[in-house]
C-alpha cells in the first residue's frame, strides 16, 4: 500500500478533457475499432435517409446538385449513386426564396405518396421557416403545397429543422427547431401533432428541450421503455459540431440529457470531423462529418443497450469501479482520475475487476484501459472476454495518478459482454475502460 502515498496531487480533468482521448501507449495502438463508412464523398449535408422495397434513399441540404440533392443505394452502406434534385422547382415561390434550402425530411406515406418537410428562406422577413411538399415518387419531383410556410414563428427567430416522428400508436408528428440563434435568444425543439400526411398543423406546440446555445437537428426515436430525442450541438462550421441525446418516460418529459455527447470528433479519435445532423433509421446512422471543406455522407452501426444508444466506432465509457470487483478494492479521491475512482490492489492472484460492455454488432473492436502504473517496470492485466483468454493488457510506467490510456483489439458478441481484468505482471490500478 505504501507504493500508493507517495502520489502527486492533480487537477481535476475538466469535461472536456473527458471526452478527448488520452496519450495512447505506444506499445500497444491498436487499429481493431471499425469507423463509420464514407458512403457519398461529397457534399451532402444534413442527411434524411428510408428505406422502401429493398432500395435506400437519402436527401441533403441544397449544393450544387440542386435544392434537394438525392441519392440511393441498394443497402445502408451502398454503393450509393447521386440522383439529381429532388425538388428541381425549388421551394415554394409564393414565400420563400432560392438559396438555403436546409435540412430535407422525406417520408412515405401509407397511401404511396411522399411528403418532403424543407426549411427555407423567408422572403419578406429573411429568416428560415419551414415549408412542405409532395410527390408520388421518392426521387421527385416534389411540389410544394400552400402558399405560406408550414411553421413559421418569426418572433421566435424562424424555424428550421423539420424531421417526422410517428409514434408507435402512428400519431404523426414534426420535430423542429425554433432558430433563437438567430435574433441572440435561447432556441427550443419543439413536437407539433399533424395531419393530411403531415402537411396540416393538427395540435399545439411542446416544448422538449431549450438552450441558450446552439441545439438543432432534432430526430426522435421511440424505444419500448422511453423515447430518445437526438441533436446536434457545437458550430456546424468546424470539428466541433456533436450529436448528443436525451431521453424521457414520456413525449411530456421530463427530459435528461446524457451526460456525455454520442459523438464527437474526439469519440471517433478524428475519423469524423463534427459529426452532426444524423438520422437515426433503425439499426444505422446516417451523419455528416467535414473533408476539404464540404461535408461528406457517412453511415455506422447503432445498437440500443438498455434501450439507450451506441455507435459502433464512438467511444463509450465504463467506470472500473462500478463494475464486479474481486479481492481488490475502489479508491475514492483519485487525482485526475475519471469520476474520482479508481480499483486498486489488483495485486493477488485472484484479483479481478470485471465490466459489463454493449456491442452494437458482433466483431473486432478496440478496448482503451485508462491506468496508472507507478511500479518500476512496464506492468500487465491478464484479459478475460466472456469467459475466455483475449490475451493481456501491458501498462508502461507512467507514475502514479498519471492516467494514461493502453489499447487492445477485442472481438465481441452483439450485445452484452464482459470483460474481465485479472493480476498479471506488477502493479497498475483501472480508472475505467472504453469501447470502440
Amino acid at each position: 500500500m505504501f507504493r500508493r502515498l507517495l502520489v502527486a496531487a492533480l487537477a481535476a480533468l475538466s469535461l472536456s478533457a473527458l471526452l478527448s482521448p488520452p496519450v495512447q501507449a505506444a506499445s500497444q495502438r491498436t487499429t481493431a475499432a471499425v469507423f463509420p463508412a464514407e458512403i457519398v464523398g461529397e457534399d451532402f449535408p444534413d442527411p434524411d435517409a428510408f428505406e422502401q422495397n429493398g432500395t435506400w434513399y437519402a436527401y441533403s441540404t441544397n449544393n450544387g446538385r440542386g435544392t434537394v440533392p438525392t441519392a440511393s443505394a441498394p443497402n445502408a452502406n451502398g454503393p450509393w449513386t447521386i440522383r439529381g434534385d429532388a425538388m428541381p422547382g425549388g421551394p415554394s415561390p409564393a414565400w420563400a426564396q432560392p438559396g438555403r434550402t436546409w435540412a430535407p425530411d422525406v417520408y412515405p406515406n401509407p397511401d404511396g405518396t411522399y411528403t418532403l418537410t424543407y426549411t427555407a428562406w423567408h422572403k419578406a422577413s429573411g429568416r428560415q421557416c419551414i415549408g412542405v411538399a409532395t410527390a408520388t415518387s421518392p426521387l421527385g419531383p416534389f411540389n410544394p403545397v400552400g402558399s405560406a410556410p408550414l411553421i413559421c414563428p418569426l418572433d421566435l427567430g424562424g424555424a428550421i429543422d423539420a424531421n417526422t416522428f410517428v409514434a408507435d400508436d402512428g400519431t404523426r408528428y414534426l420535430v423542429w427547431k425554433n432558430d433563437g440563434n438567430a435574433i441572440g435568444q435561447p432556441s427550443t425543439l419543439w413536437l407539433t401533432r399533424t395531419s393530411n400526411n403531415g402537411t396540416t398543423l393538427a395540435g399545439g406546440n411542446t416544448a422538449l428541450l431549450t438552450s441558450s446555445g446552439i441545439i438543432e437537428a432534432p430526430d426522435l426515436v421511440q424505444r419500448g421503455s422511453q423515447y430518445v430525442l437526438f441533436f446536434s450541438g457545437g458550430g456546424y462550421t468546424d470539428c466541433n459540431y456533436l450529436t448528443s441525446y436525451a431521453t424521457a418516460p414520456s413525449l411530456n418529459g421530463p427530459w435528461t440529457t446524457a451526460f456525455r455527447p454520442l459523438m464527437t470528433t474526439a469519440t471517433f479519435d478524428n475519423h469524423i470531423c463534427g459529426p452532426g445532423g444524423a438520422d437515426f433509421v433503425g439499426d444505422k446512422v446516417f451523419v455528416h462529418g467535414w473533408v476539404k471543406g464540404s461535408r461528406h455522407l457517412y453511415v455506422a452501426d447503432v445498437g440500443w443497450a438498455n434501450d439507450y444508444p451506441v455507435v459502433r466506432g464512438s467511444r463509450v465509457r465504463y467506470e472500473g469501479e462500478r463494475g464486479t470487483l474481486n479481492h481488490c478494492q475502489v479508491r475514492a479521491n483519485a487525482a485526475g482520475a475519471s469520476d474520482g475512482k479508481v480499483v486498486a490492489y489488483i495485486d493477488y492472484a485472484d484479483s479481478w475487476v470485471e465490466n459489463t460492455v454493449f456491442a452494437p454488432v458482433a466483431g473486432g473492436y478496440t478496448l482503451h484501459v485508462g491506468y496508472a502504473n507507478g511500479s518500476a517496470a512496464t506492468a500487465s492485466h491478464g484479459l478475460v472476454v466472456n469467459g475466455n483468454n483475449q490475451g493481456s493488457v501491458s501498462y508502461p510506467v507512467t507514475g502514479w495518478d498519471n492516467w494514461q490510456q493502453s489499447s487492445v483489439p477485442v472481438t465481441l458478441n452483439a450485445g452484452w459482454n464482459t470483460v474481465r481484468l485479472t493480476k498479471g505482471d506488477l502493479y497498475t490500478e483501472v480508472d475505467y475502460l472504453e469501447l470502440q
